[in-house]
């Protein structure tokens, strides 16, 4: 699953980096790599993105509580985005 939901979110990242889904997405990523905060991720965002689109955000969030956002893995996919993001 942590495969699959972070390329999901790393190509939708990459095919429109400044879309508001892309963004959006980006921005829960970004949070979720920030413990010491805890987590701080406004869920009211949920409510711009459409049920298969909040599929991967919970996808992030289930990742995480997996203490999948640490890694090799979550690494790469975050480089991915920050370059797509800030190149794009």
């Amino acid at each position: 699953m942590q495969q699959d939901v972070l390329q999901k979110v790393v190509d939708i990242v990459r095919a429109q980096p400044h879309s508001g889904l892309s963004l959006g997405l980006y921005a829960l990523v970004s949070t979720l790599k920030m413990e010491q905060s805890g987590y701080m991720y406004m869920l009211r965002k949920l409510r711009d993105l459409n049920p298969e689109q909040r599929q991967l955000a919970y996808g992030l969030m289930e990742l995480m509580a997996e203490h999948g956002n640490q890694g090799e893995a979550w690494e790469a996919a975050v480089t991915a985005m920050d370059d797509a993001v800030r190149g794009g």
